[in-house]
């Protein structure tokens, strides 16, 4: 069997512009980034933006093992399989960190037949956004420490520093730094801490800004520390917003692409969904939305993490409502949540799937709860069996849900013709779409809804750090933002051990920190980490360059 990078190399791809004519898109609203991809430009977006919406597909998934349960793969394979329907499909995904692709999760291009290419580029270096991200991201750390050295003219406290560097690699030894040793003429000693570029507040910007005026002023948003009087600074007090966007120029204009069957692909932004928000840009899925009668995006993880930020945060923000919900469901996932390893999830064990079946419940149920239509796409692995498969379809149709055997890794587009009919039915179906929460709400209040309605909680507990914070914010008159949750995506609740579907626990908050320019809160649960770690045995160690070609990317 050939391997994704294979598959992907013998993939027979149109040139851009070919790609870009089919959306209605001229050659002069295209900026190519080579032969297969390109930035498609201010003019195109200024133009499109008052044309209709076609119908908005979000992809989710229920609680993942740790090698994820193929939403990039469903969601590729499912755009495929709409335009095997004649319809007009595209399809808007994230951009992968390079942090998974040398660990241990892989890329975020897709697989088999249902990939997004050029796979190696997209993997890769891309058209450079994440790089511009980290650069502006780190423009302000260093236009930070360079005030310090030069007086410290907005009298910032150094104790109460909030912005932290960051770097699109999994690299553990950066989470707790000290900078500016080696004496007077290197800066002013600190502790620091680095966080992967995913991560940052900067890559959430870019993801929820209308339009360059609105990046500029966002990033100016940001708050950096507090002064020793206990008062904000913010980005543009340290006059770092206007450069910042000028590092983001470029990054801020969506990427197009295509996947293995020429369907056209959107592909930008890419904050993590465990700690931080998951979706792709709201520009790229606006602009999706004017081109094309159905889009299939995607949010991060499961359903209880990216989904419930995608409908939560960025629909509200960006004004978006979507048709229909693809939940993607695998044995091997229910099967972990019954409580079997990792490593024995591929075989047949009716015990366990019918113990973690429980999980997919919850996430139809949480998913219903926001008044759309939703369709479970069983995701197929070839060691399943007939009778396993079989006994997840009969529990989909007890739980009264819509489902479809996905087969699109395997067959492409063809073998996602049944998952697009029930999904192009659903988008039909009536729609009440409506968020969890009011945002002008306490900010306990809002975090208690998440933690009831979504995790299965019975209350939310606060550290003593996080009950400071939440005093900071409502001075700062900042209270009234939606809530973006950081925990594991390996359970419901905020412990990874406690699988299938939790309940009556406690929701631990550890801390809240503010992202104004992004416009959320950003509350810590457990144990998570903002900079992951390689494994014992990383990706990295398989990929290589041969002859000029890359190899063992997946």
């Amino acid at each position: 069997m050939l391997s994704d990078i294979e598959i992907a190399q013998g993939a027979q791809m149109k040139p851009i512009a070919e790609i870009a004519a089919r959306l209605g898109l001229s050659g002069e609203e295209i900026e190519p980034y080579g032969r297969y991809k390109a930035k498609i430009s201010e003019e195109a977006l200024s133009r499109l933006e008052k044309g209709p919406d076609g119908k908005l597909i979000l992809v989710t998934a229920i609680n993942p093992t740790p090698a994820g349960e193929g939403k990039t793969t469903t969601t590729v394979g499912l755009g495929q399989a709409l335009e095997k329907l004649q319809k007009k499909a595209i399809i808007a995904l994230r951009e992968p960190s390079l942090g998974p692709v040398f660990g241990v999760k892989g890329g975020a291009a897709g697989g088999g037949y249902a990939q997004v290419v050029p796979m190696e580029d997209i993997n890769l270096h891309f058209t450079g956004d994440m790089h511009a991200i980290t650069s502006a991201n780190n423009l302000l750390c260093a236009m930070l420490d360079n005030h310090l050295q030069q007086g410290n003219a907005l009298g910032i406290d150094t104790r109460r520093i909030l912005f932290r560097r960051c770097l699109d690699m999994n690299d553990r030894a950066l989470r707790g730094v000290v900078v500016g040793l080696g004496g007077k003429l290197n800066g002013v000693p600190r502790e620091d801490s680095f966080q992967i570029t995913v991560a940052s507040e900067v890559m959430a910007i870019l993801c929820l800004a209308e339009n360059p005026d609105d990046l500029k002023k966002r990033l100016g948003n940001i708050l950096v520390a507090y002064n020793l009087q206990g008062g904000p600074v913010y980005a543009r007090d340290l006059k770092a917003d206007g450069a910042m966007a000028a590092l983001l120029a470029d990054a801020i204009k969506p990427n197009l692409v295509q996947t293995l069957e020429n369907t056209p692909a959107l592909v930008h932004g890419g904050p993590f969904a465990n700690i931080a928000h998951g979706c792709n840009s709201v520009r790229a899925t606006r602009l999706a939305l004017k081109l094309a009668d159905y889009t299939v995006t995607e949010a991060g993880f499961g359903s209880d993490l990216g989904a419930e930020k995608f409908l939560d945060i960025k629909c509200r923000a960006a004004g978006l409502t979507p048709s229909a919900i693809v939940l993607v469901a695998t044995l091997r996932a229910l099967k972990y949540n019954g409580g079997v390893s990792k490593a024995e999830c591929g075989n047949p064990n009716g015990q366990a799937l019918e113990k973690g079946l429980c999980n997919l419940q919850a996430h139809i149920e949480n998913m219903r709860s926001y008044g759309v239509p939703v369709v479970v796409a069983i995701n197929r692995f070839p060691t399943d069996t007939d009778e396993e498969i079989e006994l997840l379809a009969g529990r989909c149709r007890s739980f009264g849900a819509r489902f479809a055997v996905s087969e699109v890794f395997e067959r492409g587009g063809e073998g996602g013709l049944a998952l697009a009919r029930e999904v192009v039915a659903a988008c039909e179906e009536e729609n009440h779409f409506h968020y969890l929460y009011d945002t002008a709400l306490p900010v306990k209040e809002k975090l208690l809804a998440i933690a009831q309605n979504i995790y299965g909680a019975r209350e939310v507990s606060y550290a003593p750090k996080a009950e400071r914070a939440i005093r900071d914010i409502e001075a700062l008159g900042a209270a009234g933002l939606p809530v973006c949750v950081a925990k594991t995506q390996y359970s419901l609740s905020d412990d990874p051990a406690k699988l299938g579907r939790p309940t009556g626990f406690t929701l631990s908050i550890r801390d809240i920190r503010l992202s104004a320019g992004a416009g959320f809160l950003v509350a810590y649960a457990g144990d998570i980490m903002t900079m992951p770690g390689l494994p014992k045995s990383p990706a990295a160690e398989r990929i290589d360059l041969t002859g000029g070609r890359i190899t063992g990317l997946f």
